[in-house]
């Protein structure tokens, strides 16, 4: 596994991004990202297994989808 860990975003606004996790192992991946949009916030849960876990995978990749029921001021699902 890769030292760094990134979240790559599915649906709503963000969909399609990746963006760096805090987290320095999977086991400190939380299961869903609670991010700043406007004048709310919109959440991301995760959404399957990680990706890219070998030594030379390249960076560790979290699938996560957006939440439109649980975002404040939340954007149209995709």
């Amino acid at each position: 596994m890769s030292d760094r860990i990134l979240g790559r975003l599915s649906g709503g606004p963000l969909g399609g991004q990746t963006l760096p996790l805090s987290a320095t192992t999977l086991a400190e991946v939380d299961d869903e990202l609670i991010l700043p949009w406007e004048q709310g916030q919109l959440i991301y849960r995760r959404a399957g297994e990680a990706e890219n876990t070998g030594p030379h995978d390249g960076p560790t990749m979290v699938p996560f989808r957006y939440d439109a029921e649980h975002s404040a001021n939340p954007a149209p699902e995709d």
